[in-house]
């Protein structure tokens, strides 16, 4: 099952450079699985987007508490929800 999850940053932003290599290397690491279809930041820096392929809701949200992100509070909240996609086109993907 498909689900996106969308993130929410903390206030204090300070601490992000120190985590997202280990954060990228974490979510390459999903990617490679076969859990993680899609991740990015929003361009105002106050969260993000991840696709995540699983089992259930409870597998996204192992996921996301292993993230380096979670940890240190970067992630402060998120939204979980079961996504059926209807159309996608590869080419506009990155």
């Amino acid at each position: 099952m498909t689900f996106a999850a969308i993130v929410a940053f903390g206030p204090d932003l300070s601490r992000i450079a120190e985590f997202r290599p280990a954060h990228r290397t974490y979510l390459a690491e999903l990617r490679d699985k076969g859990k993680l279809a899609l991740s990015g930041g929003f361009a105002d820096h106050r969260g993000g987007l991840n696709i995540f392929v699983a089992e259930s809701e409870a597998e996204v949200v192992r996921m996301l508490r292993a993230d380096p992100y979670a940890a240190p509070g970067i992630y402060a909240s998120w939204e979980i929800r079961a996504w059926n996609i209807v159309v996608a086109n590869k080419e506009l993907l990155p």
